[in-house]
């Protein structure tokens, strides 16, 4: 059983603030996959949310290292940020010791985890980026699983207020 739900955002700002808003509720453990196309505003929105859990590092995209790591200044909660554009196969996880990594005490931020669906945690929230104009961007929200449903339920009733 999935909830669906989709969020618009009309600019960047609303990106990041979007980003944000759920970055206040993730918790360890979480795993939030962003699919999308090219430029269609991932990064960006794991910019909020890195702000919204209070992490001060600067989020540049992991393009070319494939996992970029962020703590908060206490070292108390962590954040992985995965791309995996550039991985061809499956395989190519354990090189990067993926589903190790998922299971540490850390918030999981996957783009383009939708290649490799056999990699898919149990339970995850998919947000999918379809682009409208240069601007405007619909995010279609999908939760796998009983924490993510939870998740999503929370997150649409911050961004409604």
């Amino acid at each position: 059983m999935s909830l669906s739900s989709q969020l618009r955002s009309e600019s960047l700002a609303k990106t990041l603030e979007l980003g944000s808003a759920l970055g206040i509720l993730l918790q360890p453990s979480d795993v939030v996959l962003l699919s999308g196309d090219l430029g269609a505003g991932k990064t960006h929105f794991t910019k909020g949310i890195v702000k919204g859990m209070g992490i001060k590092n600067e989020v540049t995209s992991p393009t070319f290292n494939i996992l970029v790591q962020y703590e908060d200044s206490e070292g108390t909660l962590a954040l992985n940020h995965f791309d995996l554009y550039r991985l061809e196969a499956e395989e190519e996880l354990d090189d990067i010791d993926y589903f190790g990594h998922l299971e540490e005490d850390a918030v999981q931020v996957v783009e383009w985890g939708d290649k490799f669906a056999g990699a898919l945690p149990e339970d995850y929230l998919n947000i999918d980026f379809v682009v409208i104009d240069e601007q405007e961007r619909i995010l279609r929200i999908d939760a796998h699983g009983p924490r993510s449903s939870v998740l999503l339920k929370e997150w649409l009733g911050e961004t409604t207020r």
